[in-house]
């Protein structure tokens, strides 16, 4: 799958999503994008957008989007946070997440 990580993730995660084309929001020199006009630019590009922003789906209309959403519930942002949950973000991907759907993983 064609994954994008917020920028408010590290860089480092992507290496534990193997088997998938990962980005990174920074990569694509959208860092800095609000989140509406920030989906409409991931949306034709990518198929998940991983993030760990929970508020996000309050905020935007997600299920009016073609992108799957994967939310980490986590205390913080860190690489030593995030890594224990690369195991359930890899199944979450593998058997595949509808259009507008959000996925919420938590330790």
């Amino acid at each position: 799958m064609r994954v994008v990580l917020d920028e408010c993730l590290p860089r480092k995660l992507k290496r534990h999503l193997l088997g998938h084309d990962v980005s990174t929001v920074p990569e694509m020199g959208w860092a800095g994008i609000k989140n509406g006009a920030l989906l409409r630019l991931v949306e034709p590009v990518f198929e998940v957008f991983v993030t760990i922003d929970g508020n996000l789906q309050y905020q935007q209309n997600l299920h009016a989007t073609t992108l799957a959403f994967i939310v980490l519930a986590a205390g913080d942002n860190t690489i030593e946070t995030l890594e224990p949950l690369a195991p359930k973000m890899l199944a979450a991907l593998q058997t595949g997440i509808a259009p507008g759907a959000v996925v919420r993983i938590e330790a």
